[in-house]
Formats: structure tokens, C-alpha cells, sequence
């Protein structure tokens, strides 16, 4: 009986792209929903104030007037710019998974997932803030836990979804 142990050791490996995106689109979609159970059922705010945040990164402070309101425009803005960056955020993540062989097992993933969620969280709502700094207001315990969550998801996920690769690029 031969033991094999997995390795973590850096390959050039290739991760599977679309296996990625779908994974940061599924760890997206959990998100929003807790941001929105959050806002409403936690915070006792608008389900729409979190849209408008979203909104104004690329529509401007303009956006973060009447937060309380639902505006068709904005909260089609936040959707896709949440979706994409959840893709984007997909495909770093499966970048760091691949290379390294942390797709070897669920607990790997999640581990990895956890620390990437916990990067996630201070670059989205610390390093961000400079550009953004309507974010400040939402540091704490709920989008941390969010950021967490779609780490976690996201890795495990992808590690469900990914396709196996035939050889180690060369």
C-alpha cells in the first residue's frame, strides 16, 4: 500500500476559468442576499441602501442620494457591478487554488477560502475606503462575515466545479 501525500508546493498550473467565474458568481449571489437580510432584518435600514453604495463606484455620489429608495438604475448598476466583481474575485481566488494543488480537498479549500475572505474584507472596506469612503460605514461583524462566506463558497465551489486538467503546463 503506497501513501500519497498532496502537495503544496507551486506548479504552473492553469485554472479552470469558467469553473472560477461561475464560483464567484454563486459566492456573489450569496452576498447580496445577506447584504440585503442584513440591511433590513439586522440594521433595520433600507434593502436598497447597500445598492446605492454599490452603485455610486461607478455612477458617482449622485447615487448615494435617497438611499432608501429603489431606483430600477441603480440597483441594476449595483447587480452587474457586484456580479462582475464577484466573477473577478472568482478567478483570483481559482489563480492562488490551481498553481498551488489547494483544490486537494473540501477543508483545504474552505481554509483558503477563509483567508482569502478575510483579505477581501480589509482590501473591500479598508484600502478601498480611500477611493471610495462611503464604505467606512460599513465595516463590522456583518460584512465580515459576508466576505467570509463568499470566500468559503466560492472556493469550495470552484473545487466542485473545476475540470480536471490533463498536465502541468511546461
Amino acid at each position: 500500500m503506497e501513501l500519497h501525500m498532496q502537495s503544496h508546493h507551486w506548479e504552473r498550473r492553469m485554472p479552470d476559468w469558467l469553473a472560477a467565474s461561475v464560483a464567484g458568481l454563486v459566492g456573489g449571489a450569496l452576498v447580496i442576499v445577506l447584504e440585503f437580510f442584513w440591511s433590513t432584518m439586522v440594521l433595520n435600514e433600507s434593502p436598497w441602501r447597500p445598492t446605492h453604495k454599490i452603485a455610486a463606484m461607478v455612477m458617482g455620489r449622485g447615487a448615494l442620494e435617497e438611499m432608501s429608495l429603489f431606483s430600477f438604475s441603480i440597483v441594476g448598476t449595483a447587480l452587474v457591478l457586484h456580479f462582475v466583481l464577484g466573477a473577478l474575485m472568482g478567478m483570483i481566488l481559482a489563480a492562488i487554488i490551481a498553481p498551488f494543488h489547494f483544490d486537494s480537498s473540501p477543508g483545504m479549500l474552505a481554509a483558503i477560502g477563509l483567508a482569502f475572505g478575510i483579505v477581501a474584507y480589509v482590501v473591500n472596506f479598508y484600502g478601498m475606503t480611500a477611493v471610495y469612503p462611503w464604505f467606512a460605514s460599513e465595516r463590522g461583524s456583518g460584512p465580515l462575515l459576508a466576505n467570509l462566506l463568499f470566500g468559503v463558497v466560492t472556493a469550495v465551489v470552484y473545487g466542485m466545479l473545476e475540470r480536471p486538467t490533463r498536465e502541468p503546463l511546461r
